[in-house]
């Protein structure tokens, strides 16, 4: 079950990793250490801003709607003596499947506006009684992680990670402000919970897709996903980016072994 709810949350959450679903009340939002100066640096750009709202359809197997969710950028503010982008993913089972089971998910990141690179990332989740709180403190610097996950207790683990590392729902911001060609070829280290993956994103090419919002022309992106052994995942993942300046995420399908997840852009503000 929790791979499933799993990917019913993420767009995070996606790629090398993808966590998605939710149900009723969200956890707080993390402290964020604040700093009186910022770096006097210039700042990325990106084609998304503050205030940005993303809704999705979440269709599993024989579930035309199973979920929803929603993807917001909501704020940027000093952080760790930096400036970032305070973005947060949530999701929400229809009444039919809230009725079998009780869920709830929440993913934020802090992405760095200079560097497009998370200072911390976490995961909150609620699974009919159960609730688990993961964070994921990042040194990119150091190329270290603190990861740490709370449920009765509390347990931790210092990670290695290579340079440029993403955690599951900052690499699908950052990939949003790549340079699309046909066969573009990018790969990403992204950390979910307290694995390392390697994700290699591949831009096929540009196509015509629909969603409840309409018909848009896309970059179309397979993300090839390796684990910290060397080995591939051996699941299908697609996703969709419109050929315009939001650079949107349109459209998500991934093959699980729990069934097919199909997240598609239902609303864009």
């Amino acid at each position: 079950m929790r791979s499933r709810t799993a990917i019913l949350t993420a767009a995070a959450c996606a790629l090398g990793g993808l966590a998605w679903a939710q149900a009723q009340r969200p956890a707080p939002a993390p402290t964020r250490p604040t700093s009186a100066t910022a770096p006097a640096r210039a700042e990325k750009p990106v084609p998304f801003k503050i205030g940005e709202v993303l809704s999705y359809d979440v269709a599993w197997s024989s579930y035309l709607t199973a979920a929803t969710a929603t993807v917001e950028v909501r704020s940027k503010e000093p952080s760790f003596d930096s400036v970032a982008y305070y973005v947060v993913a949530e999701g929400r089972p229809t009444a039919f499947v809230a009725a079998l089971y009780t869920l709830y998910y929440k993913v934020d990141t802090l992405l760095d506006a200079y560097t497009l690179l998370p200072q911390r990332a976490s995961t909150y989740s609620e699974e009919g009684k159960r609730r688990r709180m993961a964070s994921t403190r990042f040194d990119q610097a150091a190329h270290t992680a603190r990861f740490e996950v709370k449920t009765r207790t509390v347990l931790s683990k210092q990670l290695t990670v290579p340079p440029s590392t993403q955690d599951a729902l900052s690499a699908i911001y950052v990939i949003r402000t790549l340079p699309f060609r046909d066969k573009l070829k990018l790969t990403i280290p992204v950390v979910n919970g307290d694995d390392v993956y390697r994700v290699e994103v591949v831009v096929v090419g540009r196509e015509n897709v629909t969603t409840p919002l309409g018909q848009f022309l896309a970059w179309k992106v397979t993300p090839l996903v390796t684990n910290a052994q060397g080995a591939s995942e051996q699941r299908s993942f697609a996703l969709w980016i419109s050929d315009d300046a939001r650079r949107l995420p349109l459209k998500l399908e991934a093959e699980m072994p729990v069934g097919r997840f199909v997240l598609s852009l239902r609303d864009a503000r």
